[in-house]
């Protein structure tokens, strides 16, 4: 069995990912292309500069007189990108979901804050390099599990390891709210109330003030757990609250204005339109569950996982895309598509765009270097031949991180080559 192990592994590595591209030495200079900034405004016809991994300028090509630069690159009839932002994902934590030395993801016990995402976090994942062609450019990685999972980084998804992708180190904290029901699949799927729900909240009330106790306390005996909530009240780190249901998300707001937490984000989310004036109110934000999926109950609108989006930004609500769920890892590259999807139910394509981009950004606390293209941001960005937005037109012809002009390879797209000349060869000999 352990010599069939060490094969499979041997195996994956053998589609390692590909070279990590250099610092940028070359100014780069990006003409003609359709520009959507992320932030909801478009420039028809841009010119981008790049210098030393940061937009130097950027504007109208029409009114801007281009500088010279060592590199230049017409984007004429093309459209042009911020880097795309997968939220809450476990990319990187799993390579093989059978081979359990390989999986990151969880750690045992209920209460694990201190428990960092960011260092087992594989660069080297083949599934890493697989978000890079559809524009995915950027992730936070997050782990699973108990009731406080761990803490949450943010990388950039070019990297040698995870000290040269690191973005932002350590920046939230995940709670898995208790849910107030459950489903009794032995009894056709009937939806019965928790009877420990109050219990559940009352375990995680009673972790908080111990925690809050220690961090003001000058002498307490050393508690790492307790040590890792340092920065949720003080608005440092974001407390990353994982609850779908209406009562649950409307706790969770008076666990907030109990607690004086100043960033709170609701994760999955999928009745918040429902409270989308308290969550607006006291300033939360929504990463929204992943938007191609069916309907939780079977009597409501079949289209609500579509809709949800516009429902939340209508009520002013800061709103993102996240993809956990069967799969995430493999389906993170989607998440331009849902964004799509949002699109086609109802937000413009410009809002659509800054679910993954711009709002994703302030959500992660990255906003000031990521999530739009401005002058003085880094120059994480891509070109597209197409909607990038729309499967059948997201053809992705270069892309940047921090200015460097990184790989679009990967396996797929190896064997997709490979394929391709094999059925030509083939066709060509009839």
């Amino acid at each position: 069995m352990k010599k069939y192990i060490l094969l499979l592994l041997m195996s994956c590595l053998a589609f390692a990912q590909q070279t990590p591209a250099s610092k940028q030495t070359k100014s780069i200079l990006i003409m003609g292309g359709k520009a959507h900034l992320g932030n909801g405004e478009v420039i028809e016809n841009s010119l981008i500069s790049i210098v030393n991994g940061k937009i130097g300028a950027i504007g109208d090509a029409r009114v801007m007189k281009p500088m010279k630069h060592d590199v230049t690159i017409d984007a004429s009839g093309k459209q042009i990108y911020p880097g795309f932002i997968a939220p809450n994902t476990t990319l990187g934590l799993v390579e093989i979901d059978a081979v359990r030395a390989s999986d990151d993801e969880s750690e045992m016990g209920e209460f694990n804050p201190h428990i960092r995402s960011l260092i087992a976090y594989n660069t080297e994942s083949v599934l890493v390099e697989t978000m890079r062609p559809n524009g995915v450019l950027v992730a936070q990685i997050t782990p699973r599990g108990g009731r406080i999972s761990g803490t949450s980084s943010v990388v950039q998804l070019d990297a040698w390891n995870w000290e040269d992708a690191v973005i932002k180190e350590n920046g939230g904290i995940h709670l898995n709210w208790p849910r107030s029901y459950s489903r009794s699949w032995s009894d056709g799927g009937a939806i019965q109330p928790n009877k420990k729900y109050d219990e559940q909240l009352k375990e995680v009330q009673e972790f908080y003030n111990n925690a809050s106790a220690y961090l003001k306390s000058t002498n307490a005996k050393r508690d790492i757990p307790y040590e890792a909530m340092k920065g949720i009240e003080s608005g440092e780190k974001t407390l990353f609250i994982h609850a779908n249901g209406e009562k649950e998300i409307i706790d969770a707001v008076l666990f907030k204005i109990k607690n004086n937490i100043k960033n709170m984000t609701i994760v999955g989310g999928y009745y918040a339109y429902k409270v989308a004036d308290l969550l607006k109110e006291n300033n939360i934000s929504v990463l929204l569950r992943r938007v191609h999926d069916l309907p939780v109950l079977e009597d409501e609108d079949v289209n609500l996982p579509y809709k949800n989006a516009k429902l939340l930004v209508d009520k002013g609500i800061l709103v993102g895309l996240e993809n956990s769920g069967d799969m995430e890892r493999m389906q993170a590259r989607n998440l331009p598509f849902y964004a799509g999807t949002c699109a086609a139910w109802g937000l413009s394509k410009e809002e659509a765009l800054k679910l993954i981009t711009l709002n994703t950004a302030k959500i992660l606390g990255i906003d000031d270097n990521y999530g739009s293209l401005e002058s003085g941001k880094s120059a994480t960005l891509f070109i597209s031949n197409g909607d990038a937005l729309d499967m059948r037109t997201n053809t992705i012809t270069k892309a940047f991180i921090d200015g460097r002009e990184i790989s679009l390879e990967s396996h797929q797209t190896e064997l997709y080559e490979r394929y391709k000349g094999k059925y030509e060869n083939e066709n060509s000999n009839k």
